[in-house]
């Protein structure tokens, strides 16, 4: 089978202009403090020690003092970077104008234009087509700029911090929620995009260029919709194999976005589900809230990810033990019974009335002696039966309890911090006092220090998550076949039969002459159906049982008097002992392309709503896990005496499927419910196809 190529490495675009420029102009400079033109000039002059800053206005001479020319093409010296920002109506000059100043980059500040409607995105779209033709990106336009704390860049208009995230929006005012939560937590920014209109760069272009930048360490990327998603996709892995996470916040994942779905499959996979199976495939780390997202970056950018699940809570009081211990088991973690043996070490650190097996209450030892949370934080990294540790409760707060304390507290925070660094350990920290001076030695140590458990909880359950997973290979579209002439249920069934998915003995029939003519190939019992009706089984157009030759030609009766279908389907019974019914399918996502879906089946479909989706198409291998993995998985591999059920096969059909779907393009949804696995095969008993509507 042939497939189409990934992107490869060279088509990635080079935006050294854009965050290294050697010199930078601001095009529509303004004496004005109300206009982006004067923010932007004021930030380029400040930074002009760094790089020739140039101010163009085409009316005036001088802007903030300083000598100003009427273009970028008069200024007589070349321009890396020009940042644009002028009314929408001078906008398509000034495109021009930084074509023939031959500039490396340009930032468009100026709104008006993609976003207002049909003929705003025209005009957008054809000046984007004159800068690829000169070789130039540009971020924007409708953005709030860019801006590189590695190299001193500043053009955008807000302030942040400096730090090792490198932060991608669509939305101002996300990253400046998101530059708040990080200040509270002692991270930094390592560049700041705004993307804007994603008229020519778009999110997966500035990924790439995150990825190789030497100052960024985790990409945080907040985006409304992905122009293509299949190139996202490819960036976000890339960034997770070079050890550089993305935390996805995105918008518009609920069930509102599956509106219209024809099939149990459409209605399943909505927008959520669909983001979901990306993040999963490509390592990306989905959030739902700026805080969500600056917490986990927090552990994402300081704590190693735990190689297991076990976990060591050191606490100083009983009541945080407790609450830490339960906390982190619905996470998914363990915290299992220490040996005697570490239990004995531990011990050797603390009074006789501390609690030392797992969890550990200091139980007084840190007002004794502040310097056991070291101590004991040593013991814990160096056992081989612990995989991470969770420090909970007051520290930080000894010092304001007793001032002579506050010092010592200090240097124990920057110790502890200290150790984890040099024994690369996973260890995270929550304390009440998460604002203290303590606190504030632990983060900068490169420790992360959180406010409440629960969150310290879920950031270690992420991590541990994440280093199950070593790389990111994405499935590769294969070449698109012959498009489908015709979906019916029948034409469906025969398409899918040809590409190797097995289906129960039947024959299509539309007159009793044609059904007493199938039979005599066919073997009782049998199932009647009258086709023409997605929900046939719901509306009796489904006779189970046909016992003999009477019966089969009552039940043909009866459904034609009823529900005088166009055309039935005649067909052997499966033997259904010790079987699971499970639905597959595959809906076609805009702008991720198929998107495989598994799930426990038949009638019970939307009633348990217990599926699986993946990014397709999908290997025999995926799809089993993604099989093994649903809430209802022990019906698979046996329950309550019953035999397993040929997971490989159910798999492989999977799989098929997923390929089948991927090879043509226009269809929309793809689905069979049920298939029946049985202890020895797997076999489809439904099939339908829904083409994509004409775009």
């Amino acid at each position: 089978m042939t497939y189409v190529l990934s992107a490869l490495a060279d088509t990635r675009r080079d935006l050294s202009a854009l965050f290294a420029p050697s010199s930078i102009a601001v095009v529509g400079a303004s004496n004005d403090p109300a206009k982006y033109g004067n923010w932007l000039a004021v930030r380029a002059l400040r930074d002009g020690h760094r790089r020739p800053a140039h101010l163009i206005n085409k009316t005036r001479s001088t802007i903030l003092g300083h000598p100003a020319a009427p273009s970028l093409s008069a200024l007589g010296e070349p321009v890396d970077l020009a940042v644009i920002a002028v009314p929408a109506a001078g906008f398509d000059d000034a495109v021009d104008d930084a074509i023939a100043a031959r500039v490396g980059a340009i930032v468009a500040i100026t709104a008006g234009l993609g976003e207002t409607g049909a003929d705003g995105l025209a005009r957008q779209n054809a000046l984007v087509a004159r800068l690829r033709e000169a070789g130039i990106p540009m971020l924007g336009p409708n953005c709030l700029g860019v801006l590189d704390n590695t190299t001193g860049l500043d053009a955008t208009v807000n302030e942040f911090r400096p730090g090792s995230v490198s932060v991608l929006s669509q939305s101002g005012n996300v990253a400046i929620d998101l530059a708040e939560h990080f200040t509270e937590q002692g991270l930094g920014v390592a560049r700041f995009a705004s993307l804007g209109n994603c008229a020519d760069l778009d999110v997966a272009d500035l990924i790439d260029s995150c990825v190789d930048h030497d100052g960024t360490s985790a990409i945080a990327v907040y985006c409304e919709g992905f122009k293509d998603g299949r190139k996202f996709a490819r960036a976000a892995a890339r960034a997770a194999d070079a050890g550089k996470p993305v935390v996805l916040l995105s918008v518009g994942r609920g069930a509102a976005s599956t509106r219209g779905a024809a099939s149990h499959t459409g209605s399943l996979v909505t927008s959520g589900v669909v983001l979901e199976a990306v993040c999963e495939a490509t390592g990306t780390e989905l959030v739902s809230s700026p805080f969500e997202m600056a917490n986990l970056l927090q552990a994402l950018v300081r704590t190693r990810p735990p190689a297991g699940s076990r976990i060591a809570v050191l606490a100083d009081g009983g009541g945080h033990a407790s609450l830490a211990s339960d906390s982190l088991e619905e996470a998914g973690l363990r915290v299992d019974e220490f040996t005697a043996d570490l239990s004995s070490r531990v011990a050797a650190e603390l009074p006789p009335t501390a609690g030392v097996s797992n969890p550990i209450d200091l139980a007084g030892g840190g007002e004794q002696d502040i310097t056991s949370f070291e101590r004991v934080a040593r013991r814990l990294i160096e056992s081989a039966e612990t995989d991470a540790v969770l420090m909970t409760g007051y520290f930080g707060g000894y010092g304001e309890y007793d001032p002579a304390v506050a010092p010592r507290e200090i240097q124990a925070g920057h110790d502890i911090g200290a150790l984890v660094a040099a024994s690369g350990a996973s260890f995270v920290a929550q304390t009440m006092f998460a604002d203290s001076r303590p606190a504030a030695a632990l983060r900068e140590s490169g420790v992360a220090v959180y406010r409440d458990v629960e969150h310290a909880t879920w950031a270690l359950s992420r991590l541990a998550r994440r280093a199950r997973t070593a790389s990111h290979p994405l499935p590769a579209l294969p070449i698109p076949a012959a498009p489908l002439a015709e979906t019916g249920y029948w034409p469906a069934r025969r398409a899918l039969f040809a590409a190797g998915i097995p289906f129960v003995p039947a024959a299509e029939v539309t007159t009793v002459e044609e059904l007493e003519a199938a039979v005599t190939d066919l073997r009782y019992p049998l199932v009647l159906k009258a086709l023409g009706d997605e929900h046939k089984s719901d509306n009796g157009g489904v006779v189970l049982n046909i016992a003999d030759h009477d019966t089969l030609i009552s039940a043909w009766n009866d459904v034609q008097r009823r529900l005088a279908p166009p055309v039935c389907s005649i067909e052997e019974m499966a033997d259904l002992t010790d079987s699971v019914e499970l639905i597959i399918g595959v809906r076609r996502d805009p702008t991720f392309g198929p998107i495989a879906l598994v799930g426990i089946g038949g009638v019970y479909t939307e009633l348990l709503k217990d599926t699986r989706c993946a990014l397709g198409p999908v290997s025999a291998d995926q799809a089993r896990d993604l099989l093994l993995s649903l809430r209802g998985s022990a019906l698979l591999t046996g329950f309550r005496g019953k035999p397993p059920v040929d997971v490989d096969a159910a798999a492989r059909l999977v799989a098929t499927l997923s390929v089948f779907a991927a090879e043509h393009p226009e269809i929309g949804e793809i689905e069979c419910n049920p298939i029946a696995v049985t202890p020895t095969t797997a076999v489809a008993l439904d099939a339908r196809i829904i083409l994509a509507p004409r775009s």
